[in-house]
């Protein structure tokens, strides 16, 4: 058990190491995580294996995102209540109420400094028309938890510099619908203790994969969740007009798919029939690398992304991206330096998946695979370890 500190005592084993840090020490991480799948699993067993510190992963499983915003927090802290082990450090995601949390836990972690990462956010988050809390109005609840949680925690970080901003832009707006007492202060506060921390990644398991691409017809790759922010009906509408236009092309369309998934995907599996040579989540990661290495061009249609971990996969296994000009990408990739890869408007984004298809085997593609490699654990891993040690 976490010992509680008794007035003018001295601060528990652990604390002292983190008001001097000695970033040599070893610490102890708690890493909650109400959502464990995906990009978030991913993300939290790739830093415990890359970190030097010790880290134990507090989950839930990854499924009902809203309801484990709403009681995740309630079941998590039981669990941590009950846990005979003590971490220096708290380091939660954007999916738990921080909060909640921490008013159940209070009597082993009020003295346990607190950390956030924010994978996504929901205040500029772009939600689906069809969602029902919209309609009956009740969509800032999530919001506000975001920034309860973010207020609440000693240091927030984001997954990227467009994250940041958008989340820290939002904030004026959210809290003036509300009727008074709308503390707008409260900004500068978590404005003060925001940071950028890249998201880490597994890349290198990649190499093991590599097969030589030989592709007798250009391979096009979706690899994105099946989901309305990634805008398919932009992606498919591209290609219909590729094919109208007598261009020859494969498909494969890869991707977590969701009981409900987009129209969409239906209509385009009957459209592209005769394209298509992989449909579908591919459960091994064998499989997935496999398809990857394979393919030649990545567009990317998206009208919301907060990082892109897919599309730097796709760019790790030497895939020709053409990406929108906004979001995080321009930041990620230098548009400056990279402008074949960008677009800024449908005409655009055709031309430029046309001259890819023309030129599959450009020998530039390996400079973007350096872009992508900065973001793999072996890199990314003692940044993280060092900043959480200075907490």
């Amino acid at each position: 058990m976490c010992p509680k500190r008794r007035a003018g005592s001295t601060p528990v084993s652990g604390t002292v190491d983190l008001i001097f840090p000695n970033l040599f020490n070893v610490m102890k991480i708690l890493l909650i995580e109400p959502y464990y799948t995906g990009s978030h699993k991913q993300w939290a067993d790739g830093f415990q294996r890359s970190s030097r510190h010790e880290i134990r992963i507090l989950s839930m499983k990854g499924q009902f995102w809203k309801w484990r915003m709403h009681g995740g927090a309630i079941t998590l802290a039981k669990e941590f209540n009950e846990i005979d082990w003590c971490p220096d450090l708290i380091l939660a995601t954007d999916m738990l109420d921080l909060t909640t949390f921490l008013s159940l836990t209070r009597e082993r972690s009020h003295n346990i400094p607190t950390a956030i990462y924010f994978h996504e956010n929901q205040l500029s988050y772009p939600w689906s028309p069809d969602d029902r809390d919209i309609k009956n109005k009740r969509d800032t609840h999530y919001g506000f938890i975001n920034y309860s949680s973010a207020l609440s925690a000693d240091k927030v970080f984001f997954n990227s510099e467009f994250h940041m901003r958008s989340f820290l832009n939002e904030l004026q707006p959210f809290l003036k619908q509300f009727p008074d007492h709308q503390e707008l202060g409260s900004i500068d506060n978590i404005y003060n203790k925001s940071k950028v921390l890249y998201l880490g990644m597994e890349l290198q398991r990649f190499d093991e994969h590599k097969i030589d691409n030989a592709n007798e017809r250009p391979l096009i790759l979706w690899n994105h969740r099946w989901e309305y922010d990634k805008n398919p009906e932009l992606f498919f509408s591209i290609l219909e007009k590729l094919k109208d236009s007598g261009i020859d092309f494969s498909l494969a369309v890869l991707g977590e798919n969701f009981n409900r998934s987009p129209s969409i995907f239906d209509q385009a599996k009957e459209d592209f029939k005769n394209n298509i040579i992989q449909w579908g989540y591919t459960e091994s990661f064998n499989e997935y690398a496999e398809w990857l290495w394979k393919a030649d061009i990545l567009p990317v249609t998206s009208n919301q992304e907060f990082f892109g971990a897919s599309v730097m996969e796709a760019i790790y296994c030497q895939i020709w991206p053409i990406l929108p000009c906004r979001l995080t990408y321009p930041e990620l990739i230098s548009s400056n330096d990279n402008e074949d890869n960008f677009y800024k408007n449908e005409d655009e984004l055709y031309s430029k998946i046309i001259r890819a298809v023309d030129n599959t085997k450009r020998d530039n593609k390996s400079n973007l695979k350096s872009i992508a490699k900065q973001f793999d654990w072996k890199y990314m891993g003692p940044i993280y370890d060092k900043l959480l040690a200075s907490i």
